[in-house]
């Protein structure tokens, strides 16, 4: 008799993440380790929570799943606070570095490419299984890795390469998110970096060792106004789009949407109150990152541990030697470059958010970068996808993978 599922609802599956959170913060606080090098509390918490339902899993041998409706309109909420934070000489800023990063991009995921086929040859592998291992998994992520994963096992009768794709993104979440930090970090005290802009503190009270933040209430709500705006317009803007056959991420027309408020406001001189709308913005995205940590499906990593672990070292490799010499150097070896190469670290292992998560890390310590929470948005909500799609059917088209 089949075994039926076992549903973690939205309500428990949030207060887990807050307790993945908490045990994460308190975890960096005693590691020292976890905290000199800038692992995200998501990161340090969530594991252990993905662990311990991996373990409740095996011993009543049903299926954990968790509601995660509530994870993707948190994501929607905190790209609405970065566009509602971002300014048109910020952009303007910005485009150089995008620019930079859009064809670096495609340099990276040649050679992730090219490392996966290398390394699945070596080991007798179909050259497929390295296309899976390389940015099908990693650049592109679980919903790149199913996609292809399927196109693999019913048109070249490669088995299993649905579940191997998503083993490769999981693990590659994971790795992401423990390597940006650092090797961005260790950038910054390399060449003793430091943020050009001012810091931006909510007004706070510290006594006790607790933080008490100061928080008007009608701005708190100006705030939330205008990301449900950000909310409601975005939906509009993207049903539009899609009407007309352009698929967008839909955070992407909510971001979109927020950068038009925040400057229209601007020119129509609207004061509006940054810090509450950084607030929600925060816990926006560590709530995200702590419900993917604990949803994670460890179990699916068990089946091709080994060549999983030596896929991932090799990569891991790879986007380090890159980023180090080519990334941080091209985008001015300043702090705003050392910033965007822990999100592109995390973005090219894992996932876009895993890449802002690293950046968060780092900013909230060291100050912040606006430039960076602006390329890695952009480069990581469509670039990278189509990219990526264009190139892996421009590589099946080679005799050595459609053999």
């Amino acid at each position: 008799m089949e075994q039926t599922a076992l549903l973690i609802n939205t309500p428990t599956t949030l207060a887990l993440t807050v307790i993945a959170l908490w045990l994460g913060y308190w975890i960096n606080q005693r590691v020292a380790v976890l905290s000199h090098y800038n692992i995200p509390a998501a990161v340090s918490g969530g594991l252990p929570i993905s662990a311990l339902m991996a373990v409740m899993q095996l011993l009543s041998d049903r299926e954990i799943q968790f509601d995660l409706e509530l994870r993707n309109l948190l994501l929607i909420a905190f790209f609405s606070t970065i566009g509602l934070s971002s300014r048109l000489r910020q952009l303007l800023a910005g485009g150089r570095a995008l620019a930079i990063m859009l064809g670096l991009a495609v340099v990276f995921l040649l050679c992730q490419n090219l490392v996966g086929t290398l390394l699945a040859l070596g080991l007798g592998e179909s050259p497929l299984v390295g296309l899976i291992g390389g940015s099908i998994s990693l650049a592109g992520g679980h919903g790149t890795a199913l996609t292809w994963g399927q196109l693999f096992e019913e048109h070249f009768q490669l088995a299993d390469a649905s579940t191997l794709g998503l083993a490769m993104a999981t693990a590659g979440l994971i790795s992401g998110g423990l390597l940006g930090g650092p090797v961005s970090a260790w950038l910054i005290r390399r060449h003793q970096l430091l943020s050009s802009q001012p810091e931006s503190e909510l007004p706070h009270v510290e006594a006790h060792g607790k933080t008490t933040y100061l928080i008007d209430l009608d701005h708190l709500l100006t705030a939330v106004l205008l990301i449900a705006l950000c909310f409601a317009l975005g939906a509009s803007v993207y049903d539009w789009l899609s009407g007309l056959g352009l698929r967008l991420p839909a955070f992407l027309t909510s971001m979109f949407l927020g950068i038009l408020l925040a400057n229209g406001l601007d020119l129509a001189g609207v004061e509006v109150d940054a810090r509450p709308i950084q607030l929600v913005g925060d816990l926006s995205l560590q709530l995200f990152l702590g419900m993917s940590l604990i949803s994670l499906p460890l179990l699916s990593l068990q089946g091709a541990f080994g060549f999983i672990g030596a896929m991932l070292l090799i990569q891991a490799v790879v986007i380090t030697l890159f980023t180090v010499f080519l990334v941080f150097p091209l985008l001015g070896r300043n702090y705003d470059a050392a910033c965007i190469s822990a999100g592109f670290i995390g973005m090219g292992l894992g996932a876009t958010p895993v890449g802002i998560a690293n950046m968060d890390a780092l900013t909230s310590r060291y100050g912040p970068s606006p430039k960076a929470y602006l390329v890695i948005p952009l480069l990581g909500a469509f670039f990278i996808d189509i990219a990526n799609a264009t190139l892996v059917q421009t590589l099946l088209e080679f005799r050595l993978f459609s053999s």
